[in-house]
This record gives C-alpha cells, structure tokens and sequence, in this order.
C-alpha cells in the first residue's frame, strides 16, 4: 500500500460517521455499473474501477455533502458518477499516450487493443452519465457535463502544446485547471448539491476542490520526474517521453540554459528520459515546482476558514488537502 493510500485511509477514519460506509456503497455501486454491459467491456471496466487508486474524487463528494445527506440516494450516484468519468480519462489518456502500464498494471489498450480501450472509455463516461441523470438534479448534471467539457478541454490543449518546451506557465497552469481541477471542483459541488448546501457554499467547496486540483496535478508531475517505478507504476520521464511539458521543465529551463536547448522530439527512449530528468532535478526546479503546490494546498485550506462546516467535516477536508500536499504515487 502507497504512502498516499495509507493518508486516504485515515482520513476516512478521521472522517468517521457514516463515510466508511458511504464509500463502501459506491464502491458496490461502481461493481454493479461496470458489469452491466456484456462480459467483454465488464472485464476491462471492472478491471479499470478495481484498479482506480484511493477514491479521493468520491470522497471529496461524501465531505463536502455533509452528515445531512447520508440518506440522499444522489449522493452515491453523484460519487459513483465523479470515479466513473476519472476512470474513463485514465483509459483514454493509455490510448492517447500509448502507455503499456497504469499503477503497475497493464492499461486496458495494452491489453486488448485501441478500440476496446476508447470502447471501455466511452463506457464509463456514458455510465457516469446515466447514475447521475437517474438520480441527480439537472444543476448537478450541468456541473459534471462542464467538467467533463473541460477535461476534452484541456486534452486538446495539451496536444497543441506537445514537443514545445517553451510553453508559458500560465499556459501550462490552465491546462492543469482543465484535465484535472475542473473534476475535483465537480466532485465538491455535487457532495454540496446533495447536502443542500446554499449557493455560496456550494461555489466555496467548489473553489476548494479546483484548488486542490491545480496542486494534485503540480504534484503528480513532479512525481513524474522524481518518483521510482516502484513507488508510481511508470517510469520517470514518460510525459517527456510523449512530449508533455509540465512546470519541472518549464522552471528547469529558466535555470539552465543549456535545458533551453533540448529538443524533446530527441527523448525517443526511458533511458534518455530518465537522463533529462536528472538534469532537471539538478537545477533544483523540482523543490520550486513543490512549493508552488504547497502554497496553492495552504490557499485552499483557506479557502474552508469561513464556510459553514461540521467540525468533523472541516476537519477531514483539511486532511485531504494535507494528503494531496504530501502525496507520494
């Protein structure tokens, strides 16, 4: 079990009440939904789901919700819903990136191939869709359909910026806002639409899981060029590898000019990757890189000072984004 697995856990603890078993429902729910269509897509989706990492977006809904919406049978949909479109993203992103692997495991296009991957995919994202429809309100469905808009958003932007190393950071920083905060902030407002919260409480929660999503993926690309094999599932280097610019470059660069002159069409193996990203370690861009996100995580915790919170429910939130700030894989 991973460093932030072991954090997950106890903030599920922490959180106490009737969480544990909350996400022990979605977790049924998510089984059930993915052998719904057939054995064939059921093996790759089952197997996708059951290989989904720590269910942060699904607890991110149960604590912004509230103990108030326990009950509420739209707060399992909108959490199976919120893991479901995470899910689909992981197996397009293996098509887009040809990735053999995903935490260790081979990917579902390793497997069984392009068109039984971007089918899995499309399933899951339909199957969110569906539980959320079923069960939800139309403004709840409204906000997953934006994110979801965004992520297509920010992949398509990515695609624009690939091989460029001169990306801005600004740039850089709103692609992140789009492939992965704008579906940590949809996980906080459907927790606060299920919890009846106001609406001004409901764009605060919002805020906070769009912040958290910003730091996640500064985090996660750091991970890429500092974190083992054994500790992420994939080698250093493979956003390098597929020409994706993340801040580690973006501020090594500015350091050594020498990075300046890198043309990454060149990084064609892990070897020459694994090379690039200990001259980027070297420049120390990586600690910069951190304590961007660290300042963004303390932002969002901020962010929780002034809403209308159960102890317990601050509490655990606060842990979450402690949790992202010291994540590990």
């Amino acid at each position: 079990m991973s460093a932030g697995a072991a954090t997950v856990k106890g903030i599920i603890r922490s959180a106490g009440g009737p969480v544990p078993q909350l996400l022990e429902r979605v977790e049924e729910r998510l089984v059930t939904l993915a052998a719904g269509h057939g054995p064939i897509l059921a093996v790759h989706a089952g197997a996708t789901i059951a290989a989904g990492g720590k269910r942060l977006r699904p607890l991110l809904v149960l604590l912004a919700a509230g103990p108030r919406a326990a009950g509420r049978p739209e707060l399992i949909a909108a959490a199976a819903a919120v893991e479901l479109i995470h899910s689909a993203t992981l197996v397009h992103d293996d098509v887009l990136d040809a990735a053999p692997l995903r935490r260790g495991i081979p990917t579902v296009w390793a497997d069984g191939g392009r068109a039984l991957a971007v089918a899995t995919g499309d399933l899951l994202f339909s199957r969110a869709f569906a539980e959320l429809s079923a069960a939800g309100s139309l403004e709840a469905v409204r906000a997953l359909s934006r994110a979801t808009s965004a992520l297509a958003e920010g992949e398509l932007l990515q695609r624009q910026d690939a091989w460029n190393a001169a990306v801005p950071i600004d740039r850089y920083l709103q692609r992140c806002e789009l492939k992965t905060a704008r579906l940590f902030e949809a996980s906080c407002t459907l927790g606060a639409l299920a919890g009846g919260a106001s609406q001004e409480q409901v764009a605060a929660l919002g805020a906070f899981g769009n912040s958290l999503g910003v730091a996640f993926q500064l985090l996660d690309d750091i991970l890429d060029v500092a974190g083992p094999v054994a500790v992420t599932g994939k080698h250093r280097g493979a956003d390098l590898l597929d020409g994706t610019v993340t801040l580690p470059l973006i501020l090594a660069r500015e350091r050594d000019p020498q990075l300046a002159a890198v043309d990454l069409r060149a990084i064609t193996t892990p070897a020459l990757a694994e090379g690039l990203c200990d001259r980027i370690a070297a420049t120390g861009a990586l600690g910069d890189a951190q304590s961007r996100a660290l300042e963004i995580v303390a932002a969002a915790k901020q962010q929780l000072v002034a809403l209308d919170l159960t102890r317990r429910q601050r509490r655990a939130l606060n842990l979450v984004a402690d949790s992202v700030a010291d994540r590990r894989s």
